[in-house]
This record gives structure tokens, C-alpha cells and sequence, in this order.
């Protein structure tokens, strides 16, 4: 199976032009220890390619952890 695109609607209200947010899977599937480690193999690899890590959001109750990590023209985007 190859990538997939999955838009979403969110409530907040358009403030700036239009921009696109990538998630990009690497975890799928793992959970605690084992899913950062997968985040930070990824994010690894993408730092010498142009990437810059921004923050880990930390697993909780609804949602396992997320690296959100920016392009080189400073947009965000994410290794879930």
C-alpha cells in the first residue's frame, strides 16, 4: 500500500493562506518506548536531509506521542 491523504476539518478559521500539514505515519502501531524510538530513527534521518525537530508532543490519555519537526522553509509537520 502506498501513501495516503486524509483531509480533515478542523474549527479554527482561516487566518493565513492556505498551508498543508503532513503527518507522517512511522509509528503506526507502537506504543510507549518503542513508538519514540521510531520517532526519534526517523527524525534521525530526516535532520541531515533539512529537517528541523521542533518539540515532542508526550503521549496522553487519547493520543500517543507526536515529533513535530519543520521543513527547511519552516513548516510544521509531523512523525506520528
Amino acid at each position: 500500500m502506498g501513501p495516503r491523504l486524509y483531509f480533515q476539518r478542523v474549527p479554527e478559521g482561516k487566518v493565513v493562506k492556505n498551508r498543508l500539514h503532513l503527518c507522517v505515519r512511522v509509528g503506526v502501531g507502537l506504543k510507549g518506548e518503542e513508538r519514540l524510538a521510531a520517532l526519534e530513527a526517523e527524525c534521525a534521518r530526516l535532520i541531515p536531509l533539512g529537517a528541523v525537530r521542533a518539540y515532542l508532543l508526550p503521549a496522553d490519555e487519547v493520543n500517543e506521542s507526536t515529533l513535530v519537526m519543520q521543513d527547511i522553509e519552516g513548516n510544521e509537520f509531523c512523525l506520528d
